[in-house]
């Protein structure tokens, strides 16, 4: 019997080697070679000190930056170790009541963009659309003493298209944006 059993279990030993070590290892060190920075998580850096990532959002409060989607990630906004969907459909009274929330809670005029009171699949996005980042353009100018038409052009600088031009939707980085009004003006 032991016969038997020994090419299946050379067999699983030599996959389990190539496939849960070399092939990880190989992959990991080809990542850190051809595409250090994102292989690291897109850090980005001000001052020399790491305040984010370009692929997870992070919660802006204040009037003088541009808010990004809510997080469905619990009681601690953008826990990528929390990262989960709401799993609530449209047909929820729940996800209705938390949307006329969270849009009582922005005011403003007109109609609120859908990604600024509805969550993204992972609770972590970040990025909006440009009629999100729109929407509150007024409100940052005033909060900044900036001009609307100075604001407008940062986002329009800071919008990025589809990719390869037709892949996904047109979008903008909050972080990035933000980064930029506190350049412009502190």
């Amino acid at each position: 019997m032991f016969a038997d059993l020994r090419p299946a279990i050379a067999t699983l030993g030599l996959l389990t080697l190539l496939t849960g070590v070399a092939y990880p290892l190989a992959i990991t060190g080809i990542g850190q070679a051809a595409f250090p920075r994102q292989a690291n998580g897109s850090m980005i850096e001000k001052d020399g000190k790491v305040i984010g990532s370009a692929f997870v959002g992070q919660s802006f409060q204040s009037d003088r930056y541009f808010h990004g989607r809510p997080s469905a990630t619990g009681p601690d906004p953008y826990n990528a170790a929390a990262s989960s969907g709401s799993n609530l459909g449209p047909s929820s009274k729940v996800l209705v009541e938390q949307v006329k929330e969270r849009a009582a809670t922005l005011g403003g005029s007109g109609p609120v963009p859908a990604d600024l009171v509805t969550a993204s699949g992972s609770g972590l996005d970040p990025d909006i659309s440009p009629a999100a980042a729109a929407w509150q353009v007024e409100r940052v100018a005033a909060a900044r003493g900036l001009t609307k038409e100075q604001v407008e052009q940062l986002v329009a600088q800071h919008t990025q298209g589809r990719d390869f031009g037709m892949l996904g939707q047109p979008r903008v980085n909050v972080l990035a944006l933000n980064l930029a009004l506190d350049a412009l003006k502190p």
